[in-house]
This record gives C-alpha cells, sequence and structure tokens, in this order.
C-alpha cells in the first residue's frame, strides 16, 4: 500500500499513487527563480485576509497563499523631504509593518550604501496594499554615533502593550527603541539610539544586520534573528532569545549576542546559510534579512532572500519562504525546502527508510556553502552515514526521528515537502543535535 501527503493539513489516507500538487504541476519554474525580492517583511491582512509582502524599493507584493504572488504599486511613492535632505537620497529599504487600530504603519529606511547618514520615517495608510503617506522622521544617525538608522522592525511588549523598534546595520550592532505608540514615533527623540541587543566584533568588520525579534506564547521566548556577514556572499541567520523584549539576549550557549569574544564565528544559534544539495548543480547563497509569520493559525514561517550561488556575477536576490517548527529545548529550526503548503502531519513508520541527503549547518570563519553528505536508514533501525560511519535511528512519535552515533544524538522532525531541486514530493528532515547544531535533510530515490 502506499500513501499520498495531503496540502495543506488534511490527513494521510491510502492512494494509488504519489499526490502531486496542482500549482506545481503547472508552473514553468520554482518560485524561488520567480519571486525577485530583496528584504521581505511578510505580513497577513486580518481585514482582507491576504498575505503582503513589503520589501526595498517600496516593492508590494500580495498573495492568497504564500505560493503564488502578484505585483502591485509601490508602497510609498517617495521618502519625506525631510529625510531626503538628511541623506541625500531617495532610496527606500527594508520596510516593515503593523497595525494599530485602523491605521497601518510602514516604517522604512532611508539611505544609500555604505552611509551612516541615514534615517527610518514612518508611512501610513488605512489599508495593507497603501498608498503610504509619508509622516514624519522615526529616527536618524550620523557619522560618530554608535548605530546606522535602517532595517526596523516593530515589536510589542506582551504583558505591557509597549511597543518597541528594534533596528541596525554594522558598526556598533543592532539597537531597541521604544515607540510612542499613539504618534508611531520615538519615545525619547529621533536621534536617542536605545539599547544595543546584538553586535559581532571589528574582526568581522561589524557586519550584522536585518534584527528580527518574534514572541512565541509556547515558550514564552522573545527571539531575537539576525543576519551575519555580507550579503552577497556569506550572509546566514543566527538566533538569541529572552525573556525580556529589550534583552538580554542570549544564544544557545548562554552567551550574550553582544559579546564581542565570538573569535570562531559560533555566537548565535544558526539556522540558516548557504547550502547546495547534490541534485542541485548550482546551489543557494546569503540566505538573510528575514521577517518571520506567526500565523492566525498557529503555524510558524521564515521568510528571507536569498541567492542563487554566484560569488562573480552578483546574482539579484529571491525569494524564499520556509516552514518554521520549534524543537523541544525551544529553538527554531526551519525545512531545508521552500514551502509549497505542507503542514506537519503524521508519517508511517514504513516510509521513513531510505537514501538522504543531509547538511550540517556549521558554523565556519567566514561562513561558505555548505554541501550534502549521504545517509541511508535501513528498515531494522540501523544506517550508514556517509559509507563509514554506523548509525542507530527510530521513530520517536509520528512526526520525530532520532539519529545517534559515536556520542552524538540528532533528533528531527520530519515531514512532506516538495523537492525543488528533483521537482517532486518526498520527505525532509529539520532538526538538532546536542550541541544545537542545525541539520537539514532529505529523501531522494
Amino acid at each position: 500500500m502506499s500513501y499520498k501527503f495531503n496540502f495543506p493539513n488534511e490527513p494521510l489516507h491510502p492512494a494509488p499513487k504519489p499526490h502531486f500538487l496542482p500549482h506545481i504541476e503547472k508552473q514553468q519554474a520554482p518560485a524561488h527563480s520567480v519571486w525577485l525580492t530583496h528584504d521581505p517583511a511578510i505580513y497577513h491582512d486580518p481585514v482582507t485576509s491576504d498575505y503582503f509582502l513589503y520589501c526595498t524599493d517600496a516593492k508590494c507584493m500580495r498573495s492568497h497563499d504564500m505560493i503564488t504572488w502578484e505585483t502591485l504599486e509601490r508602497a510609498v511613492a517617495s521618502p519625506p523631504q525631510e529625510a531626503i535632505d538628511w541623506t541625500g537620497s531617495d532610496a527606500i529599504w527594508a520596510p516593515d509593518i503593523v497595525k494599530v487600530g485602523d491605521e497601518y504603519r510602514l516604517y522604512c529606511s532611508n539611505s544609500s550604501f555604505g552611509s551612516q547618514k541615514s534615517c527610518i520615517f514612518l508611512a501610513v495608510s488605512d489599508k495593507a496594499e497603501g498608498p503610504f503617506i509619508p509622516r514624519d522622521i522615526v529616527f536618524k544617525s550620523e557619522p560618530g554615533m554608535p548605530v546606522n538608522a535602517i532595517d526596523a522592525n516593530i515589536i510589542e511588549d506582551h504583558k505591557t502593550g509597549t511597543q518597541y523598534m528594534v533596528y541596525g546595520s554594522f558598526w556598533d550592532g543592532c539597537h531597541i527603541l521604544e515607540l510612542d505608540k499613539e504618534t508611531g514615533l520615538a519615545k525619547h527623540g529621533n536621534q536617542e539610539p536605545g539599547i544595543c541587543i546584538a553586535r559581532r566584533p571589528l574582526w568581522a568588520d561589524g557586519a550584522i544586520e536585518g534584527p528580527y525579534i518574534i514572541y512565541n506564547p509556547l515558550t514564552d521566548y522573545y527571539y531575537l534573528l539576525v543576519s551575519y556577514g555580507s550579503l552577497k556572499s556569506d550572509y546566514n541567520i543566527r538566533v538569541g532569545r529572552s525573556r525580556n523584549v529589550t534583552g538580554p539576549y542570549l544564544d544557545h550557549n548562554n552567551r550574550a549576542m553582544t559579546d564581542l569574544s565570538d573569535t570562531d564565528n559560533t555566537l548565535g544559534f544558526m539556522i540558516a546559510c548557504g547550502y547546495k544539495f547534490d541534485d542541485d548543480p548550482i546551489g543557494f547563497m546569503g540566505p538573510g534579512h528575514n521577517s518571520v509569520l506567526h500565523d492566525f493559525d498557529g503555524e510558524w514561517y521564515l521568510i528571507s532572500h536569498i541567492r542563487e550561488h554566484n560569488f562573480r556575477s552578483g546574482e539579484p536576490s529571491t525569494l524564499h519562504i520556509r516552514k518554521m517548527l520549534w524543537t523541544e529545548d525551544q529553538w527554531p529550526v526551519v525545512s531545508p525546502e521552500p514551502y509549497t503548503g505542507e503542514r506537519l502531519q503524521p508519517v508511517p513508520a514504513e516510509m521513513i527508510p531510505g537514501s538522504y541527503e543531509r547538511i550540517k549547518l556549521v558554523p565556519m570563519v567566514p561562513q561558505g556553502m555548505l554541501t550534502s553528505v549521504k545517509m541511508v536508514l535501513f528498515p531494522n533501525g540501523k544506517g550508514l552515514l556517509a559509507d563509514s560511519i554506523h548509525i542507530s535511528w527510530k521513530q520517536t512519535d509520528n512526526t520525530s526521528i532520532t539519529v545517534t552515533y559515536a556520542s552524538t544524538t540528532e533528533c528531527f522532525k520530519i515531514m512532506a515537502a516538495w523537492d525543488y531541486e528533483a521537482w517532486k514530493p518526498t520527505l525532509v528532515l529539520t532538526g538538532t543535535d546536542e550541541k544545537h547544531i542545525c541539520i537539514w535533510g532529505k529523501k531522494y530515490e
């Protein structure tokens, strides 16, 4: 008897052949080759039930399912004149949105590459697709300050309702400052930088940006996600967590995300980096500047831009959305494959044995592109890793397996997904080992 996986959220049931998604069969290319985006911020509008993406250059996109997107008019026509006078630029970067009452508030960066003469301005609208009308400058930076005023994200203290803006790029790292919820502007003036919550040592050129904070009510932690490295090459996403929205944010080894003694690039729980599966001739590099969606139905998603692997030509960034799951010790992990409507659902034990490609997301200096090795799981609970390492595995529940070898124990969630490299349904693995190193895997024939 064979099975099919159902998307988005139906139970497994016997079927004569594997299930293929109609919208996938009709597409001529994977979504990651279609949707050109940079610095994507996701929003699910409670009024229209549509999903929106807000991106650099004030690009606005809309979707009904987070799979097929349409491009709308620019969200904001131009920064306010005061911002242009300050920065000498009319560029709009990295918007982020929040709804307060009936007002949609879009926080946009205005700067030029490599400049610290930057600002974040607020634009408002009565609907999610805009147009957004500039209101005022929220925060501005200039040379000599410890911060750069770009990459805003809005987060609310779940206990007090106080709103904060986390922001920042390079220099002395990412900061958080309090907002006046009534106006949407900085509570203590537009040049008071707030508290530093994440930074990198100078040997890494201070390479940190794109902070994004989420709160998970099931774990009672705030999670800070930041992008390390250069968006043109070694971008990768790291995570710290805190009981308080203003920090301190600690990683999986209880090291503060502001620790400057990170001599080997191991600070932060790394959930995504450059990677290549064997059946992909190119691979991907530079996942980063993410946003996160905790959807109305309780599901979680990581949204980021990424580039096909090509250091020389400067490939444009494209959209990846990945299913996000949570480990037993309350850290986020993401699917190794882009999202196509899948949900976590029971996996029959007889479907698990077989050959897998797996990638261990080990921090490196610099963070290069990681490639896959072979893993075989036999029906008897034994297996081989890279043809030479004897392993054992077992199904711990209908969505989880563990793999053990030597002194290592790896805990995985297993789920159905669409294999973008082989262009067919498959099973994927995502999880961590006992040292909190993330691991991805996918089954192949």
